[in-house]
């Protein structure tokens, strides 16, 4: 397959790449992949993605939106080989998803703010994918998302059922609940305490709902401040000759107490 260099390259170029790389002159490793092989790397790319997002750092969103683009491709070729879809079929797909699912902007819906917008969404939506009943909306949540997003979505989704809590106290008192059924489960089976600590991350997940608290943001936050702390915390221990290692649990959780105090001090 012959293949010109360019400074500039489209769409077109971009699958005919990809096309040459999985040929039989092309790269060995490209060739040997599969779906689910490049799964991970999908997963990876679009984190990547999120944390340029997260950093506002357009150079490297224009980059890692490249390589999530790299990934729909290459499963498009893979497809194509095996006598299944082709990138053109994903493409018309999503614009006829687009267009179904805007009745407000492509049809006679009318939608006068981001609420009524987001209603006629769901409408279609449900239409589009024959859910008769809200428990089919809750399936229809992926179980490849990671737990803390996925268990957000059916929250909120059961909450348009009418399944919801009328305010944040009453999801507060439902994690003392859990929290003291996790107490109970300690001494019981791996099953046991496996159903209790995930009642008890589902209502936290739901307290950090009320309060407009994205509790997937929200983890990565309090990682990221642990981290700082431990970092701040072996190096006073360095400091001062503590080997944290051997040091008592109240050697370091004095030296946790004034890393804290310090970062605060500091705002």
């Amino acid at each position: 397959m012959e293949f010109e260099r360019k400074q500039i390259y489209t769409m077109d170029d971009l699958l005919k790449i990809m096309e040459l790389l999985r040929s039989p002159e092309g790269c060995p490793w490209d060739r040997a992949q599969t779906h689910k092989s490049v799964r991970a790397n999908f997963i990876e790319e679009t984190y990547e993605a999120i944390e340029a997002i997260d950093t506002e750092d357009r150079a490297l969103l224009q980059e890692e939106l490249g390589d999530v683009l790299l990934q729909v491709v290459l499963h498009s070729q893979i497809e194509k080989e095996e006598g299944g879809f082709t990138f053109e079929e994903v493409v018309n797909d999503v614009a006829q998803k687009l267009v179904y699912r805007h009745p407000h902007v492509f049809g006679s819906v009318t939608a006068n703010n981001e609420t009524e917008a987001l209603k006629s969404w769901d409408d279609a939506k449900k239409a589009s994918k024959d859910q008769k009943t809200h428990t089919d909306v809750l399936k229809s949540v992926s179980r490849a998302l990671p737990a803390l997003i996925r268990s957000e979505k059916v929250q909120k989704k059961a909450a348009k059922a009418g399944f919801d809590w009328p305010n944040a106290e009453g999801a507060m008192e439902k994690v003392a609940e859990e929290l003291a059924e996790v107490r109970q489960a300690a001494a019981g089976s791996e099953e046991e305490r496996m159903e209790e600590v995930g009642d008890l991350l589902f209502a936290v997940v739901n307290v950090a709902r009320f309060l407009h608290a994205e509790p997937e943001e929200a983890l990565t936050r309090s990682c990221d401040k642990f981290i700082r702390r431990f970092e701040a915390v072996e190096k006073m221990a360095l400091a001062r000759g503590v080997n944290m290692e051997s040091a008592s649990l109240e050697e370091l959780d004095a030296l946790w107490d004034e890393a804290k105090r310090e970062e605060k001090a500091k705002g």
